[in-house]
């Protein structure tokens, strides 16, 4: 297939939200976004890049990529300027009675500070919104079951949903009808964040393409065991039906960088199950789920690409990712099949570490571009498929580290290199080894500069 990609080079800069500068302790979809566009548009960048924009747990280190939902937005990047806006709150509720470092986000404090904005927001919420909000809600089919899922985490004191009441772990319909009727007024306040992130973004969006920059977005291939999406399709992953427990969970065989791999603990889909109906509901999900992230963004990274062609499958029971073993993914028709629903997407495929011969043959079957990571290219080897020179697909996307990596300053003066790696690094920029020249600027250049 085609790529989206054009003969046209362009760049942009990955920066998540999370990381803009501003008044209350972590980037919002407000003003400070905005004034981000603004700042790209100066510098005639054309793309944005992000991570998951999804809701974060303290229980997991506040990570995009273990996430309550694969669809809902993070009540943390709502702008509070924008609640006043909306005339929600007054300027003097949200001005600083908090006092947040301007170096470093502490999650803890924010969500508490952004949690007590929203419940405000939500108790003055007029009717005169109403007629929008429940317009959003009729037309957001995955809505209903996160707002009731986070309502009833709530009421289970933040347990797993695999802990809560047995007739609500296993969505029997009485149950859940009761639970909508007796907390409805709860489950109303997590209808109301979403309505307001989603509005919030939409005006973020209408921003960009006024400033002709493209957001590209972020989708891990896994989602949470402990996740409304679980939770409400329950079918779709391997779990037992008995006691609830994923019966295999996501990782990576071990490698070069660690001997017993990679476990990641994710459940499962259900890719082999052999029944159709599991197949059609499988597609039917993954479809939603491409639709609403194309909603949001232009572009999205795909993250753990290759699970689509392959993926490392390790019993639950298992502490390591050691004893797993490679289970065919859905391949190309999957993406077929997609297409038929949403037409042609603009994906970038992640395809970095172990790759195999086939996840390559899908990824340029299907003509996404794959990633290249500058930091990844000096290791005294010089036909590294990471040098810029030696780059042989142009329909790449080139990176001098992304959101896995240390920051180029501190991945230079570690001891992941050496004194001959850095001056061979330099060499390709054409510098002096010990010239007063940055070495995050020695790097976009070498981006720039490849071939």
């Amino acid at each position: 297939m085609q790529s989206f990609l054009t003969s046209n080079r362009a760049c942009g800069i990955l920066a998540h939200i999370s990381s803009l500068p501003g008044p209350y302790g972590i980037g919002d979809i407000g003003s400070v976004s905005f004034s981000f566009l603004d700042f790209l548009h100066r510098g005639g960048q054309k793309y944005w890049q992000i991570l998951p924009t999804v809701p974060t747990s303290l229980f997991f280190d506040s990570s995009p990529y273990m996430s309550s939902s694969a669809f809902a937005g993070s009540p943390l990047l709502i702008s509070p300027d924008s609640l006043v806006h909306m005339g929600l709150l007054k300027k003097n509720e949200i001005t600083a009675r908090h006092h947040f470092s301007p170096y470093i986000t502490d999650y803890k404090q924010v969500d508490k500070f952004k949690r007590g904005l929203l419940e405000r927001s939500y108790k003055v919420f007029s009717s005169t919104q109403a007629p929008l909000f429940h317009q959003f809600v009729k037309r957001t089919p995955w809505l209903k079951d996160y707002a009731l899922f986070m309502c009833l985490k709530e009421i289970h004191d933040n347990q797993p949903w695999t802990k809560w009441q047995d007739k609500l772990a296993r969505r029997e319909p009485s149950a859940l009808a009761n639970a909508e009727k007796k907390y409805r007024s709860r489950i109303g306040f997590y209808l109301f964040e979403q309505y307001v992130f989603f509005r919030q973004w939409a005006a973020l969006k209408k921003h960009a393409y006024s400033k002709g920059v493209s957001i590209i977005g972020d989708i891990p291939i896994y989602v949470a065991l402990d996740s409304a999406d679980v939770w409400a399709n329950q079918e779709i992953f391997e779990i037992d039906p008995e006691s609830l427990k994923p019966l295999r969970v996501s990782g990576v065989p071990p490698d070069y960088f660690s001997e017993t791999g990679q476990l990641w603990g994710n459940p499962l889909y259900r890719w082999n199950s052999g029944d159709p109906l599991i197949e059609d509901a499988l597609l039917s999900w993954w479809t939603r789920r491409f639709k609403a992230m194309f909603d949001l963004v232009d572009v999205a990274r795909v993250d753990h690409f290759r699970g689509f062609q392959a993926y490392w499958a390790v019993p639950a029971e298992e502490e390591t990712a050691l004893n797993g073993s490679w289970e065919p993914g859905p391949g190309p028709l999957f993406f077929e099949k997609i297409y038929k629903n949403l037409g042609e997407l603009r994906i970038i495929a992640e395809d970095l570490g172990e790759i195999s011969a086939e996840v390559i043959k899908l990824r340029d079957k299907l003509g996404f571009p794959g990633m290249k990571v500058l930091q990844f290219a000096f290791d005294n080897n010089p036909r590294n498929p990471f040098l810029p020179h030696n780059y042989t697909n142009p329909n790449c996307v080139v990176y001098t580290g992304t959101h896995d990596n240390d920051t180029t300053l501190g991945w230079f003066m570690s001891n992941q290199l050496n004194e001959e790696s850095r001056a061979t690094i330099k060499q390709f920029a054409n510098r002096e080894t010990h010239d007063a020249n940055p070495i995050h600027q020695d790097l976009i250049y070498l981006a720039l500069s490849s071939t």
